[in-house]
C-alpha cells in the first residue's frame, strides 16, 4: 500500500502544472531567468489588474506572463527558447486557481477538476476558461508557442492564461509560419534566444457568452526577440506584428519600429523591451 501512496505522489508531481502569481517578477530570481539581463519591460506595467505569473511545471519555471484579470488574456508571455525534443500537443488545458483565490493551491488543474474541488465557486472571474472558447470561432492561440520547447516546457504552455482568441486563419498559416521561421533562426543563428510575445485588446471586441463578455478578442499579436552568444552579448534582433484577422499577414519589423507600434496603444512611454533594447 505504502508503495502504491508512493508511486502516486511521484506521478502527481511529474504532471503537476503550477504558477506562482506573485506582486512583481523580480521578487523571483527564478522567474527573472526569462528577461534578457533580467529587464522586466515596461509595456504593460500599468494595465489595471494585471496579474503577474511565474508558470511552473513539475515544480520548477518555464516562463514569465503578464495576464491582464479583465481583459481575460496575455498581456504577453516571456521565455527562452528551447529546441524541441519531439513530444506531442497537451490534451489538457489548464486555470489558474490562485485567480480565484490566492490562498488555493499553486497547482494549475483543469477547469472541470478545480471545480470538483472547489464545488459551487466560479472560476472565471479574473481569467478564461475552455467553455468560453468552445464554439466561439476563435482558436486558443498560444503566445508562447509549445513548438519552441522542448518536453516538459512544452506541456507548461498549454494553460489559459498564456492564449488568447486568434482568428484561426492567422493562427494555422501565416502566424505559424512565422513561428516556424523563428524556429530555424534560433536554432541555427542563436546561442540564446529571449522571447516576448503579446497581444493588443480590442476596445469592445469580446468573445460573448450567456450575454456576457468574457474574452476580449485582440486587435494584434506581436513578437520581439533578442539573440545573443555564448558571452551574453547581442547578436541579432527582430520583431513582428499581425492583424488578427483573415488578412493573414505578418509584417516583420525591427525592434525600434515595434516600440512604434505599440506607442500607438498607450498613453505611457513604452521604453525597451529588452535591456539595452538588445544592442551591444
Amino acid at each position: 500500500m505504502q508503495t502504491s501512496i508512493n508511486l502516486c505522489a511521484v506521478l502527481a508531481l511529474l504532471f503537476s502544472v503550477n504558477a506562482d502569481v506573485v506582486e512583481r517578477f523580480e521578487d523571483v530570481p527564478e522567474c527573472m531567468k526569462y528577461f534578457y539581463k533580467e529587464k522586466v519591460p515596461e509595456w504593460g506595467v500599468s494595465t489595471p489588474s494585471a496579474a503577474r505569473l511565474c508558470q511552473r511545471f513539475a515544480n520548477r519555471y518555464h516562463f514569465a506572463t503578464l495576464y491582464d484579470t479583465h481583459h481575460r488574456i496575455a498581456v504577453y508571455s516571456a521565455y527562452v527558447f528551447q529546441p524541441s525534443n519531439g513530444g506531442g500537443r497537451e490534451k489538457r488545458w489548464f486555470v489558474e486557481p490562485q485567480l480565484v483565490d490566492m490562498s488555493w493551491q499553486r497547482e494549475m488543474k483543469d477547469g472541470y477538476w478545480l471545480g470538483q474541488d472547489h464545488p459551487g465557486v466560479y472560476l472565471g472571474e479574473n481569467q478564461a476558461l475552455t467553455e468560453d472558447y468552445t464554439h466561439s470561432g476563435f482558436d486558443r492561440g498560444h503566445l508562447n508557442p509549445n513548438g519552441h520547447h522542448a518536453v516538459p516546457s512544452r506541456n507548461a504552455t498549454f494553460t489559459l492564461t498564456n492564449v488568447v482568441p486568434q482568428n484561426p486563419k492567422l493562427n494555422q498559416n501565416a502566424w505559424r509560419i512565422h513561428e516556424s521561421e523563428l524556429t530555424e533562426l534560433f536554432r541555427d543563428r542563436c546561442s540564446k534566444a529571449y522571447v516576448l510575445v503579446g497581444a493588443i485588446p480590442s476596445a469592445d471586441n469580446w468573445i460573448i457568452k450567456n450575454n456576457v463578455k468574457r474574452v476580449n478578442i485582440p486587435d494584434y499579436l506581436w513578437n520581439a526577440h533578442c539573440c545573443v552568444d555564448n558571452n551574453g552579448r547581442p547578436t541579432q534582433s527582430g520583431a513582428a506584428t499581425a492583424r488578427n484577422t483573415e488578412d493573414n499577414w505578418v509584417e516583420k519589423v525591427s525592434l525600434d519600429e515595434l516600440g512604434e507600434f505599440l506607442q500607438q496603444f498607450s498613453n505611457q512611454t513604452v521604453g525597451e523591451l529588452f535591456y539595452n533594447n538588445c544592442r551591444v
